[in-house]
Parts: C-alpha cells; sequence; structure tokens
C-alpha cells in the first residue's frame, strides 16, 4: 500500500539552493539552509571575477521542462502564487525555471552568480548550476556570490536553474537577470564512484499528482524519489539515475529520479559528510529518516518535525516498485546512485525496457531500463538481432553481470568507447 504520507510534492524541489535572497519565512516549514532577510527593494549581488568567463541566463523561454514560472517584460515570476496538497511546504508556491546548458570555452571548475531581482516581503530567488563532465552532469550545486561551487573536476558545460518561492497568494519576486561566472580553481576530491548502499524503499503512488520536476504522475509510473533535488532530473531525462534492486538481486529497475522525498528534501545521505547538505554527522550512506526510526535520531522527527514512521530513503513510482522489482510491501532494497560514477552511458529511448539474463530474448527477464534512464555499459556483445525504435542490431550491452538490454532501444551513448565484452 502506499506509505504513511511523507512524501514531499513538487513544491519542495529547493532544498539545495545556491543564493537565497529571502524574506523572514517560519523556520518549521523552511527547506533552507541560509536565510538572508529581505528589504522589499530592489536588490542586486555581484561576484567579481577578472578575466573569468561570463554569461547570462537566458529568463525569456518558458516551455515544459519548467515549472510554475512564466517570463514578462519585467522579469522571471511565478505563474501562480497558490499551493495545493498535504505537504508541509503548502505554505509556499514554488516555480522553477530550467535553462539550456551553456559550453564554456574552457573548462572550469568553479562557478559563481550574480542576480538582479525586485524581491518582496515573503518571497525568495535562488539559483543554482551543474556542471557536465566526460561522464555525465555532476549533481546542482550552490552557485553563492562569494565562494561559488565548486566542482570535483572540471567541467564543459554548465547549466542553470532559478527557483522563486512566495507565501500563498502573496507577491512574488521578479528576476530581471542571472549572470553566472565560471573560472579555474583547485577542486575538491571527487567522491569513490559507484556508491552503493541498502536503504528501505516505499511505494510512491499518488497517481495524478505533479513531482517535483513537474510530470504527472502516471499509473504504473517508473521513476524514484530522493530525498534531496542536488539529485533531481529534469523532465524526461535520466541525469541522475538510480539502480534499485532486491536485497537478493534477483530484480533490478534502474529509474530516473524525478521526485524529492520521501521524509526529508536536504537529506543528500549518499554524499560524505564534507558534501552533505545536513546531518554531516550521520555516517555515509545513512538516511536521517533511518537514524530517527532506527535509533531516535533528532529526537525521531525529520526535518519538518514529523515523527519519523518508517525508515524510508528512497521513494519507488508504482511500475517500479511493482512490475521492475516485484515488491507486494516496503522492503530493504540496494540502490546504487549511478551519477557518482564514470564511464559510458547508455539513454534507453523506449520502455521500460527488459533487462535480461543474456544477450536474447529468449533469456529470463530480470527487472526493467526505465525510459529516460541513463545506464552504464560495461561492454558489448553479439546477440540475437533485434529491430527496435532507434535500430536493427546484434549488438546487446552488458550493464551489469547477468543483465543485457539490446542497443536497439539505446537513443544516445556518452562518455567513452564501449569495450567489447
Amino acid at each position: 500500500m502506499t506509505r504513511h504520507h511523507c512524501r514531499i510534492r513538487s513544491a519542495t524541489l529547493t532544498a539545495t539552493l545556491a543564493l537565497t535572497l529571502t524574506a523572514a519565512v517560519a523556520p518549521a516549514t523552511s527547506l533552507f539552509a541560509t536565510a538572508v532577510p529581505a528589504t522589499g527593494a530592489s536588490l542586486t549581488l555581484t561576484a567579481a571575477a577578472p578575466g573569468a568567463e561570463r554569461w547570462s541566463a537566458d529568463l525569456s523561454v518558458v516551455d515544459r521542462d519548467d515549472v510554475n514560472v512564466r517570463s514578462t517584460a519585467a522579469g522571471l515570476r511565478l505563474r501562480e502564487a497558490r499551493t495545493a496538497g498535504r505537504s508541509p511546504r503548502s505554505a509556499l508556491a514554488e516555480g522553477m525555471l530550467l535553462t539550456a546548458p551553456h559550453a564554456l570555452a574552457r573548462p572550469a571548475t568553479r562557478v559563481r552568480a550574480e542576480i538582479s531581482a525586485d524581491v518582496p516581503a515573503g518571497a525568495t530567488v535562488e539559483a543554482q548550476v551543474r556542471g557536465w563532465r566526460v561522464s555525465g552532469w555532476t549533481e546542482w550545486r550552490a552557485a553563492t556570490a562569494t565562494a561559488g561551487t565548486v566542482f570535483d573536476r572540471p567541467v564543459s558545460q554548465v547549466q542553470t536553474r532559478v527557483v522563486l518561492t512566495a507565501r500563498a497568494g502573496g507577491a512574488t519576486a521578479t528576476v530581471r537577470g542571472v549572470q553566472l561566472t565560471a573560472d579555474a580553481t583547485a577542486a575538491v576530491s571527487a567522491a569513490t564512484p559507484g556508491l552503493t548502499y541498502r536503504v528501505y524503499a516505499t511505494r510512491i503512488g499518488l497517481v495524478g499528482e505533479l513531482t517535483a520536476n513537474g510530470r504527472t504522475i502516471a499509473p504504473r509510473d517508473h521513476f524514484a524519489a530522493l530525498p534531496s533535488p542536488r539529485s533531481l532530473s529534469p523532465l524526461n531525462s535520466g541525469d541522475y539515475t538510480v539502480r534499485v534492486c532486491t536485497t537478493t538481486g534477483a530484480r533490478c529497475e534502474y529509474a530516473p529520479v524525478w521526485d524529492v522525498g520521501p521524509w526529508n528534501t536536504r537529506d543528500d545521505y549518499w554524499n560524505p559528510s564534507a558534501v552533505r547538505e545536513n546531518w554531516k554527522n550521520l555516517p555515509q550512506g545513512r538516511p536521517e529518516a533511518q537514524a530517527a526510526y532506527q535509533s531516535g535520531y533528532n529526537g525521531g522527527r525529520d526535518q519538518f518535525g514529523r515523527t519519523v514512521l518508517n525508515p524510508a530513503g528512497i521513494d519507488l513510482a508504482d511500475g517500479t516498485f511493482i512490475d521492475g522489482l516485484q515488491l507486494t510491501t516496503n522492503a530493504w532494497v540496494d540502490v546504487a546512485y549511478l551519477w557518482t560514477g564514470g564511464g559510458p552511458r547508455g539513454v534507453v529511448g523506449d520502455g521500460p525496457l527488459n533487462i535480461r539474463s543474456g544477450p536474447s530474448t529468449s533469456y529470463a527477464a530480470r527487472g526493467f531500463a526505465a525510459r529516460f534512464a541513463n545506464v552504464p555499459i560495461q561492454c558489448s556483445v553479439t546477440g540475437q538481432s533485434v529491430a527496435g525504435p532507434y535500430r536493427t542490431t546484434t549488438r546487446w550491452n552488458r550493464l551489469a553481470t547477468g543483465q543485457y538490454v539490446s542497443h536497439a532501444y539505446i537513443s544516445a551513448v556518452y562518455g567513452g568507447a564501449v569495450p567489447v565484452c
């Protein structure tokens, strides 16, 4: 059954914030790690970076991957300053604009932001950035006006998203411009690639509601939710994909991360303490909800003060839960956070795609790779000829030991050459 109402609705996509211009909001409902009181005046925060590459984010294009924002002659604003649902965040209306990636003239390791906006009392404006490496996108990080965000290795492209909030029915901020600055600085240590942790999974349900990236949840949908938007994929992408397997390894699904939750919205527990946004004294790989439920951490409560009723560290859409893993109740699962790894990746262009135990449709199915999932390709092997939506081919890709998918359903490959098995 659908678990206790611990999922955070689409209003909570702002847990990792790059630059915060905010009026006072009740701490019990705030997702923001830092809050700077607004005066209601026109504010401009500037980051000086002599000799660095500078460009402006295009705030004029609002399309399908944007959520509850509109472009006006005065600037970017919320489309509607109203909310719905049972979320603790329902006192705030939120929206997000995702800009097109910007190709850098030369690789950079640091990005800083400069936001020009009119921010009335009760409203906020935030900016976030991520960078493209050869193995895929980094997580979203804070692009502050001073220290900026520092990537663990040089990036060749930078993408920006701008997040606005307002009190329900209140005035919305107007963002006149966002200027980005990229330069090179000493990089932080890279995370261990291919992180995998055993966490407790719950079923999302909530068909017809919106995810944090703007998707309307369909019956038997295939995606996952993690309790931090640092790993939130844009609509119809799998930039952040998890591989979720039963503890026996009998069934697995590769699913894009399209929502934020369960319980918390600032808990990137897969990251080391130096990077983790909150609860840095917990072991890496231990969700706050699990610690609260099992050992009374934080008084047994989540970030919103609710009593934690299960140790969930991941939410699974119904199709992933029921069809992909064939679960009948909430359960412990093994989760690989694939963006922490390296090597070639294939993009599943149609699906959900069967994962088979060998390179032929005669082999047993062992789970699914959801549409848009970015799957790691260990190597390729010649197998049964398959006519798919992208090609007719005898090539099959091995994702892991005993996991094969036909290349006829892979729309793109990036991150390096694929060796022969």
